[in-house]
């Protein structure tokens, strides 16, 4: 499975419903949505500043996690970003690979 840092922000009516329903029924229903595609809840926080909402999820496809994603944004209530995380041994691999590319104007 691919672990993914996702970061969100609660939006209009989502900002109300977080309010009305608080952080732990908003936790569960991630954990629902998870299990929807196979994933798993590692850790989820709630923060203020720039982002509203952090966790580690896990993810078994990547189509499935792009559907999540696209799912949750298109509700309006909620703005999503997940980034796949790797591991120490994912970038030792990645650094045995020599890809070719030539930079723009070379």
């Amino acid at each position: 499975m691919t672990k993914y840092l996702f970061e969100s922000n609660y939006v209009g009516d989502g900002i109300t419903g977080l309010m009305r329903e608080g952080g732990t029924s908003r936790r569960d229903a991630v954990v629902e949505a998870l299990k929807s595609v196979g994933g798993t809840l590692e850790s989820f926080y709630f923060a203020f500043g720039e982002v509203d909402c952090v966790g580690i999820i896990d993810v078994p496809e990547q189509a499935n996690a792009a559907a999540l994603s696209l799912l949750i944004n298109s509700t309006g209530t909620v703005k999503v970003h997940m980034k796949p995380l790797m591991t120490p041994e994912d970038l030792d691999a990645a650094a045995k690979v020599t890809p070719s590319y030539r930079a723009p104007g070379q």
